[in-house]
């Protein structure tokens, strides 16, 4: 059988040249990277009026335009699409057999980043009154790098370089050419079958979104469930929905190594090239491509940070504080090398912040208890902040059968859970259904906000939503505030003095 072809589409993978500003002179700014850290960070600093350079080496937009949040949600949609037309039949509506035209899936997702492009571009970057070059950033001293060769100095710096997927070093793996969640965005025809390496959120994304356009998906996990950083049910429904999706779901064993086959044809041409998976339990997976979503590593190779005075830890991060200073307090780092949770909101939220912190002297911190995360299978998964077993929380769930939507819709596979404090205030929550980052926010501004639960249920909410779930799980504290001894007390006299008042 012969694998996809892999040739690259200029629209979406090739590196494009662009004008650059001079950069030689003292900068009260230097950015070094142009993904979303790097691109807040600049606007936000040449709002305030400082002079600022930011440089990029390839194209600005960085992961989340290129190959990250924008395609890959760009490809869900289209895979949602395909299942969602399978699956009317159980609402009474039957529209035969789905064909997938995957070259137009792939239309529509080059579609998606060309429009979005250019918020990210450079011009857009310059009318903050930033100036913007194309290069490589390498430092030289605590205050002064060179951009290609030439010579510059900053008064303050923002590292934002981002990270780059993970490829482990088994024998066999880098020679089947796997994809990544880089890579993934070249082929022009779908994977017939395709083994994915990693059950991670971006690994469980893409190989349900490829399953449901009709690849044959094989996703191999080594911890005993995906989704291993999720509470267990909700790792265990999102099981269960990539099961009926048609995925091959193996948990509890890793690869050890890639071999090679020829379709079962000893004389096979390499155009039939097939590969074979090993696995440590002894088991084999027959693919034609493997995509690879094992991790990420941090892009602080090459920047001389320890000219800089730049101090990693032993995984090549950037070591900062909760300022996201580095040990170099003219320099900060913001973003996915921060080791930081390596989301676009969370490098939005440090590009700003440090930026600020810069510019003006401010010693604004980050609040990692408040950071919202979502994988995008379906259904979603949505959380942030302490755990549903944490010490003196209090946890308010209500499954999703109750909720009103969800019956509507006939997909009651899922919960809201809110996690409060002694206090009764917000805490944490775990959300499992379909907009489930959309129900999250009001739970992560409740929290934001030090708001307890009854507040959440005193509000009203538009009927029928999604977000019942989390209005409900707030009004079962409500309830359970008003069956406290104390309250009951406080109820019951007020009860028999207006009783009493009324009847006189």
């Amino acid at each position: 059988m012969s694998a996809p072809e892999t040739t690259r589409s200029p629209r979406v993978t090739d590196d494009a040249s662009w004008p650059s500003d001079p950069v030689a002179g003292t900068w009260d700014l230097l950015v070094v990277g142009g993904g979303t850290a790097g691109l807040v960070a600049a606007h936000t600093a040449g709002d305030l009026g400082a002079s600022v350079l930011l440089v990029e080496r390839s194209r600005t937009g960085g992961d989340c335009l290129w190959t990250g949040c924008v395609p890959s949600k760009s490809l869900l949609a289209a895979g949602h699409a395909a299942a969602e037309a399978r699956a009317g039949g159980s609402l009474g509506v039957h529209v035969g057999s789905v064909e997938v035209d995957f070259a137009a899936v792939m239309a529509h997702v080059r579609g998606a980043i060309a429009a979005i492009a250019p918020v990210d571009s450079p011009d857009a970057v310059r009318r903050s009154g930033a100036a913007v070059a194309q290069g490589t950033v390498r430092f030289t001293g605590p205050r002064t790098a060179e951009v290609d060769g030439t010579a510059v100095s900053f008064r303050q710096a923002v590292l934002a370089t981002g990270s780059a997927p993970i490829v482990p070093g088994l024998p066999g793996l880098r020679e089947s050419e796997p994809l990544t969640s880089d890579t993934v965005w070249d082929l022009t025809e779908l994977p017939a079958r395709l083994l994915v390496l990693g059950g991670g959120p971006i690994g469980c994304e893409l190989g349900q979104a490829l399953a449901r356009l009709g690849s044959q998906v094989t996703i191999v996990e080594a911890a005993d469930r995906v989704l291993a950083r999720e509470e267990q049910d909700a790792s265990r429904i999102v099981d269960a929905a990539l099961r009926a999706d048609g995925i091959d779901l193996r948990t509890g064993v890793a690869l050890t190594s890639v071999g090679t086959g020829t379709g079962g044809d000893p004389t096979g041409t390499p155009d039939d090239q097939e590969y074979v998976a090993h696995l440590d339990d002894g088991s084999t997976v027959t693919c034609d491509r493997i995509l690879v979503a094992v991790g990420r590593r941090p892009g602080t190779a090459d920047l001389g940070l320890d000219a800089a005075g730049v101090e990693l830890d032993e995984r090549g991060y950037v070591v900062v504080d909760d300022a996201l200073r580095t040990s170099n307090p003219r320099i900060r780092a913001a973003g996915d090398l921060t080791g930081h949770p390596p989301f676009t909101h969370v490098a939005g939220s440090h590009g700003s912040l440090a930026a600020s912190n810069a510019v003006l002297g401010l010693r604004r911190k980050v609040k990692p208890d408040l950071v919202p995360r979502v994988t995008y299978t379906s259904p979603e998964v949505a959380a942030f902040g302490v755990a549903p077993d944490g010490a003196g929380v209090t946890v308010r769930r209500v499954e999703h059968d109750e909720v009103d939507r969800a019956r509507a819709e006939g997909r009651t596979a899922g919960y809201s859970s809110l996690v409060l404090d002694r206090r009764g205030r917000v805490v944490g929550a775990t959300v499992v259904g379909p907009r489930a980052g959309e129900s999250l926010a009001e739970a992560v501004l409740a929290a934001q906000a030090g708001l307890r639960a009854r507040t959440v249920a005193g509000t009203m909410h538009a009927y029928p939503t999604w977000s019942d779930g989390v209005w409900k799980a707030g009004l079962a504290q409500g309830r359970a505030d008003l069956s406290a001894p104390t309250t009951r007390r406080v109820t019951g006299a007020l009860r028999r003095l207006r009783r009493a008042w009324v009847s006189r």
